[in-house]
């Protein structure tokens, strides 16, 4: 958060012409910026049970995140994670970063992690097997981007697909994130295209 300086009187003379109510003025802190907004439970995709929203918490996740863990400071990061009632889950991570060009490369961080996620988890468990796909660009603010990592394990049967976007406004960085079991297919793609462009429009 930017430290507001108060102002400066820089003569003498300039003191005895200004009157009272400009000096206090003059003197007023600016107000601070307002913290990132965080999507709300209703603005997930449509689930078939109703989405339940946790509280915003400063600093990384505990868990969780595979894809993107360890990239964004955790002190200038908040979190909120949603579930459903079934293995349904989401995620909203944001970063302020400080200037704009930290923020771009943060961005840019994020979308190599993703781009290289299925290939890093298969390599930590071989048995794992998937696909992943960008599934292109979302023109809202500075630019969302929209991921998918598909994969199972074919001696046990399971399948899980996870849904993933990294976007931008200025400073800010958020970073979404939608699970569960099934494959892409099952995954409302197009509803999280919708809640990244909201997501992303009402950082600031």
């Amino acid at each position: 958060m930017n430290k507001i300086s108060s102002a400066v009187m820089t003569a003498a003379a300039v003191c005895m012409t200004i009157t009272a109510p400009a000096m206090a003025s003059a003197a007023a802190p600016a107000a601070a910026p307002a913290p990132p907004k965080f999507l709300s439970a209703a603005q997930l995709p449509a689930s078939l049970t109703p989405w339940t929203a946790g509280p915003v918490r400063q600093g990384l996740p505990d868990s969780g995140s595979v894809c993107t863990a360890g990239i964004a400071p955790a002190a200038t990061t908040s979190h909120r994670d949603f579930r459903t009632e079934l293995d349904t889950g989401a995620r909203q991570t944001t970063t302020v970063a400080a200037t704009t060009a930290q923020a771009t490369a943060l961005a840019a961080e994020i979308r190599g992690a993703l781009e290289s996620c299925l290939d890093r988890l298969k390599e930590q468990d071989p048995g794992l097997e998937g696909e992943a796909f960008y599934h292109g660009r979302v023109d809202v603010e500075d630019g969302a981007h929209i991921y998918s990592v598909d994969t199972s394990r074919p001696d046990v049967g399971s399948t899980d697909i996870g849904l993933y976007a990294v976007g931008r406004d200025g400073r800010t960085v958020t970073v979404l994130e939608w699970g569960q079991l099934g494959d892409l297919d099952g995954a409302p793609l197009e509803g999280f295209r919708t809640t990244t462009g909201t997501a992303v429009a009402q950082l600031r």
